[in-house]
């Protein structure tokens, strides 16, 4: 993971070590539920012993009152189930059957992590020993030195998330979006308050990013209203712990469940729409729903379900409304299955605001270049659409992957403020503005080179000389 995403992640490689020595003939995808429950557990017993700490110096005898934990949104952790108890049997042959007992009764006294907690714990080929050395780790580091708890799980949980990504390469795609292209989309939507909703939540990655850029701009988190929704149960499972160990309180469904054929959704308008959902999927139920109201600008082809989705989440805007999402290139110039005129009608719409073209290689699950949509009910700037071809942008921080800097997200948030305030100059090769009359000139097409040409190369003043 490259420096520009984490401060400091010193005690999160620590984590990342010790569990993946855990792994041993494990799967990538099953021992990431064993690393990231442990995080969770960690984190809630932390939240209830420094709650607990300060009710026994109030003196009141209030400590195992569990109205005066769960009224400050702090969950409530039974005796057996605190972290104490699980650091005792570390180096026991019972450690993992008393953490699973600990998730178990969690969920008991917490209907909202209810059939959430991993608790397979116990299984025969988890190595016990390895297990009790990652608990001995938790219980030993002094969280103070690396910062508050909750902010360093939180650090630690997303750490482990891009982590498990990187080893799990192409199945990567159903939880995780790189945290820059994530941070792109927040930087230019700025939701500072409303209803923030993302159809193919995966992890939940989208709020946590929201969350931090309220704290950033000294905001308020209750500002805003969170809702999700994901077909991938154990996904959906991820999704609540990343969001209750950053104190986010979301409405992701009562489950997992198709956004297509079970909107939960179904009366939400919201005011900020933003998602990465998956890229060209062809099995998606259209046979099902040629008739939804969704479909305003058009039925979607029963092979490819990118405008489905965008439509969808036109259809949750509200009137003020802003989407930011990701589509596989494609989407900006297919004209097969009547994807051409779906794009067309948005487009005459005018709700079409900024196209980026982002570099290939920012995904662990896909090499493909992808762009970025971003639609807005209001427009400041009508009949005109702002593209951008970042391709150029980004460094490569493995030999695969490739990321956005700080200063590369900035300079794609600069230029989108720039245009939205009048303020903006064509740059060619970088941006430019367009009228809907020049993109009916380009047949519709959305390809942000077409509109900003090619960058000039600075005269060096060396001759050049004949081949």
């Amino acid at each position: 993971m490259a420096k520009t995403n984490t401060a400091d992640v010193g005690f999160e490689k620590q984590i990342w070590s010790a569990a993946d020595k855990l792994r041993g003939s494990m799967d990538a995808s099953e021992y990431k539920h064993v690393v990231l429950g442990l995080i969770f557990l960690k984190y809630i017993s932390d939240r209830f012993e420094q709650r607990y700490q300060e009710l026994v110096a109030e003196g009141y005898g209030m400590e195992e009152d569990k109205d005066e934990y769960t009224s400050q949104g702090i969950f409530w952790v039974p005796q057996d189930a605190r972290w104490e108890a699980i650091a005792s049997n570390a180096h026991t042959p019972e450690v993992g059957i008393k953490i699973d007992e600990a998730m178990r009764l969690i969920e008991k006294e917490n209907n909202r992590l209810k059939g959430i907690l991993p608790k397979n714990f116990a299984r025969p080929e988890m190595d016990k020993q390895r297990l009790g050395d990652v608990v001995d780790l938790f219980t030993n580091i002094n969280m103070k030195e690396h910062g508050d708890s909750k902010d360093i799980l939180g650090r630690t949980y997303e750490y482990c998330l891009s982590m498990f990504a990187s080893s799990e390469g192409k199945n990567a795609g159903e939880f995780y979006t790189p945290a820059c292209i994530v941070r792109t989309l927040v930087e230019v939507l700025k939701p500072y308050h409303g209803r923030v909703f993302d159809p193919a939540c995966g992890s939940g990655g989208m709020f946590v990013q929201s969350a931090k850029f309220i704290e950033r701009h000294q905001g308020r988190i209750n500002d805003i209203s969170v809702f999700g929704q994901e077909s991938n149960p154990t996904t959906w499972k991820m999704a609540q712990m990343n969001l209750a160990i950053r104190g986010i309180e979301a409405n992701l469904g009562e489950a997992n469940a198709d956004s297509f054929l079970k909107d939960q959704h179904a009366t939400l308008k919201a005011d900020f729409v933003m998602a990465n959902p998956p890229f060209n999927m062809s099995d998606w139920g259209a046979d099902k729903l040629q008739d939804d109201v969704r479909w305003k600008y058009g039925i979607p082809p029963a092979g490819n379900a990118n405008f489905a989705w965008l439509q969808h989440m036109i259809h949750h805007l509200s009137p003020v409304g802003k989407i930011g999402m990701v589509l596989a290139n494609g989407s900006l110039s297919s004209q097969s299955g009547g994807e051409g005129t779906i794009r067309e009608n948005i487009l005459k719409a005018d709700l079409v605001e900024c196209i980026v073209a982002l570099p290939s290689q920012l995904f662990y699950s896909t090499g493909i270049p992808v762009s970025l949509w971003f639609l807005n009910r209001a427009k400041k700037q009508p009949g005109k659409t702002l593209f951008i071809d970042a391709r150029n942008l980004g460094t490569m921080v493995t030999r695969r992957l490739r990321e956005l800097t700080e200063e590369d997200i900035m300079k794609i948030a600069g230029t989108y403020d720039k245009y939205v305030s009048g303020e903006l100059e064509d740059e060619k090769g970088f941006c430019a503005v367009a009228t809907l009359e020049d993109i009916a000139k380009q047949d519709y097409i959305l390809t942000p080179g077409r509109y900003v040409g090619i960058a000039e190369t600075e005269d060096d003043g060396e001759p050049r000389r004949a081949l």
